[in-house]
């Protein structure tokens, strides 16, 4: 993926829309958008592991959970061969957390009750410095393409045949930190269109991607803003059908969900954890039969510092705090 150009994309975005970048304050040590609970003295942008051993966490049973974008009980099936594998590499109990959604998965790990997480590409930024999440790698292909487009779709005889002609209707979005679902359509929408919520058009909050997908191809909204990644893993799962959606409009390639720990398990673990994800044989495997579907074969390493410099611009243009509440 090119993301120098994607960049510099988002950067003159920024700039149209006039939004000034933070300044940072003096702390008694470096954090940059951290909580103050977190230290980055290393400037990778996530929390460092604390530094007294005291603190590291080493729970006997291990808590594992998935973004909370389609139905949790398909993915706690497709999750369920590496789950056992992790728990070969651990020696640790690992159980699958169904999260219902965004901030409640955020939370969970935020007070010491999720250990293992995949955060989408929206929730990934707060997850980091609000939650001490620290990813490091995220799906793709064999062949290390990865990442997904964000779409606003609607449906045969919405009358909608481009962007401008949703004007006046309603759009649904998932939550307000999902980055298909909401953060990137509205700078999308502003900085391309001129159009703007509550002024142009109405925004409803479906929950979840797969909820929004339905939702138009049942004829309940006229348009959403989804991820075609979900939408191509329910079109092969035959939820819907190709022809009950129309795409009026494709974003570049964002990247998809990134997998991590908690900052604070002691390092042996989080090696082990790490080392797990890396050497984990998708062939045969109910991961595979899942993911499969929108093409991803392998858990490719990353670094959020460079892999989600492109949604903290998205971000910043959209005037998002990474602040906890």
């Amino acid at each position: 993926m090119n993301f120098t150009r994607t960049l510099l994309s988002c950067a003159a975005l920024v700039a149209g829309l006039g939004l000034a970048m933070p300044s940072a304050s003096a702390e008694d040590c470096p954090r940059g958008d951290l909580d103050k609970r977190f230290c980055d003295r290393d400037g990778d942008m996530i929390a460092d592991t604390p530094t007294d051993p005291s603190k590291w966490a080493d729970p006997a049973t291990l808590i594992f959970a998935y973004t909370p974008v389609e139905d949790p009980a398909v993915y706690k099936e497709a999750w369920s061969d590496f789950l056992v594998h992790l728990e070969k590499e651990t020696g640790k109990k690992v159980m699958f957390f169904p999260v219902q959604s965004n901030a409640a998965q955020i939370e969970a790990m935020r007070s010491g009750r999720l250990h293992i997480s995949g955060f989408n590409t929206g929730s990934n930024p707060l997850a980091v410095n609000c939650a001490g999440f620290a990813p490091f790698t995220i799906m793709a292909s064999k062949n290390g393409n990865f990442g997904y487009e964000m779409e606003i779709i609607t449906y045969p005889g919405a009358g909608s045949k481009k962007v401008e002609d949703i004007k006046g209707k309603t759009i649904a979005f998932t939550s307000p930190t999902s980055n298909s679902g909401f953060k990137a359509p509205s700078a999308i929408l502003k900085a391309e269109f001129n159009m703007i919520k509550d002024r142009d058009f109405k925004a409803v909050f479906s929950g979840k991607h797969d909820n929004s997908i339905l939702g138009v191809a049942n004829k309940d909204y006229p348009a959403a803003s989804i991820a075609n990644s979900v939408k191509a893993r329910m079109i092969l799962r035959k939820v819907i059908t190709p022809e009950q959606t129309i795409t009026i409009y494709k974003s570049q390639t964002f990247p998809t969900t990134g997998f991590g720990t908690v900052y604070n398990l002691k390092p042996e673990l989080r090696k082990k954890i790490k080392d797990a994800f890396f050497n984990f044989k998708w062939e045969g495997s109910s991961l595979q039969k899942e993911f499969e579907k929108s093409k991803e074969g392998q858990f490719l390493p990353m670094t959020y510092k460079k892999f989600w410099a492109v949604i903290r611009t998205i971000d910043k243009a959209n005037g998002v705090s990474y602040a906890c509440k």
